[in-house]
């Protein structure tokens, strides 16, 4: 890898965006004088008869949780997207809008209270992979869906509102804005190159050696040449499929292992239950055919320095690009040593 990137200031492209962002390697040097976040440890609760998300708990709506050993799927209790709304539309001069009608809902991953991703059993993994598989399956199936969006918000500083492990999938009639850059990115790319994208980048980041976190037989977890969160990274197939529902018993395994290793060396990066957001990127489920399309899982965690420094996007960041300052090559060398 050049020097240069590892002392002068430039952009990086990110090729599965068209987007760039600003590297200031240099500045990781300043003194830090700025706000502070509180350390979050996770306190070993297996059980909390006030949270709503706990077996045989009730939830706000007055719904009863049944006694669930696994994981628990039910319809978000306030969902951003709603089944009944009408598919209307909005034109008065520059003014346009349409009705967005959809379905939000809410994955537990154990019925432990205390227990997190890095926590959990592979084989408990595994039934939540499979679980995201079945909501993409059946919501993909549903009339008016075209996209579906599997995601964690992990920290109460991620907006999270309930500490027990879970996630949440909200399936919606339009295909989100960064889905069609995606898509854009990856058909440009296989119509000029006649070759996948994740395929041709990973096969790259494999021989160079200086972004990979982990891997094993079916999957490789790296921070993205391109990352703009400061321990951000990504999981992809080595295999190029266009949804989830193409892996093997062998490559969910796989696939559980790398989210327990990488989550693992997270919480091992600064002594805390580390806080992110994460969420796959798939192809749509509009009846189109994606040939295009590889899958992945991405991870952006907000933490800087230490368990108590965030990085916050605010200025320069909010109008002009995204910038950071400790290089992907600095973070996986980081992450891999954990």
């Amino acid at each position: 890898m050049s020097s240069q990137l590892k002392t002068h200031p430039h952009r990086r492209y990110n090729i599965l965006t068209g987007e760039w962002v600003l590297v200031s390697p240099h500045r990781t040097k300043r003194p830090w004088q700025g706000k502070t976040e509180t350390s979050t440890k996770k306190e070993a609760i297996p059980y909390d008869p006030e949270c709503y998300l706990c077996p045989t708990n009730t939830r706000i709506n007055g719904e009863v949780n049944p006694d669930y050993k696994n994981t628990y799927v039910f319809k978000n209790d306030f969902g951003a997207l709603l089944e009944d709304t009408p598919l209307f539309e909005y034109k008065e001069g520059l003014l346009h809008a349409e009705g967005e009608k959809g379905i939000s809902k809410v994955i537990c991953f154990s019925p432990n209270h205390s227990l997190t991703i890095p926590d959990m059993e592979i084989a408990d993994l595994v039934q939540v992979v499979e679980t995201w598989q079945n909501e993409f399956t059946e919501l993909g199936n549903t009339e008016d869906i075209n996209y579906v969006q599997i995601f964690e918000n992990k920290g109460a500083i991620m907006g999270c509102s309930n500490p027990h492990p879970h996630g949440q999938v909200w399936a919606q009639h339009s295909i989100p804005t960064e889905v069609e850059k995606k898509t854009n990115a990856q058909k440009n790319y296989l119509e000029k190159k006649g070759s996948g994208l994740l395929q041709d980048y990973i096969e790259q980041e494999l021989k160079e050696d200086v972004r990979v976190i982990s891997q094993n037989e079916s999957f490789v977890t790296l921070i993205p040449f391109w990352a703009v969160w400061p321990y951000e990274a990504m999981i992809v197939p080595k295999r190029k499929m266009a949804n989830i529902l193409g892996l093997t018993d062998k490559e969910k395994l796989d696939f559980a292992e790398q989210l327990k290793t990488l989550t693992q060396k997270y919480d091992a990066l600064f002594d805390t239950s580390f806080p992110y957001s994460s969420g796959i990127h798939q192809a749509p489920t509009d009846g189109a055919y994606y040939k295009e399309w590889h899958w992945h899982m991405s991870f952006y965690p907000p933490l800087l320095r230490s368990a108590t420094v965030k990085k916050f996007m605010v200025g320069y960041e909010m109008f002009a690009m995204a910038q950071r300052d400790i290089t992907a090559e600095s973070a996986a060398e980081k992450l891999k040593s954990l």
